[in-house]
């Protein structure tokens, strides 16, 4: 559609363009004011990111003294971010047989 020649016949279709343009631009602010509400993250407490990571407040406890665990100390307590312990756990994945055996394709092919 030429935006700079519209004629009468061809309103409905611009004001239907627009509206779908409208949509989309609305969906794009949405996802970027979810975007940083989740970037300015409160930090939470010891109960919570055990109950986060799944694991018992000793656990947590003893990978803080192993530095394993990313955590902020203020004076006598612990805190920790929701983002950062999810990016913790992800790090820990396991790779799947076909991710193993792709590596393996892909090394052999560059060794040879």
């Amino acid at each position: 559609m030429d935006i700079n020649n519209i004629s009468f016949e061809d309103l409905p279709k611009a004001v239907s363009y627009l509206a779908k343009e409208i949509a989309e631009i609305k969906l794009l602010i949405q996802n970027v004011q979810v975007f940083e509400s989740k970037a300015k993250s409160n930090p939470i407490g010891i109960e919570e990111a055990s109950r986060l990571v799944g694991k018992a407040k000793p656990t947590i406890y003893a990978l803080v003294r192993q530095r394993k665990i990313p955590c902020y100390k203020y004076g006598k307590k612990l805190y920790f971010f929701e983002e950062e312990l999810l990016e913790w756990i992800s790090k820990g994945k396991k790779k799947t047989i076909q991710e193993l055996e792709s590596e393996v394709l892909k090394y052999n092919y560059k060794n040879r």
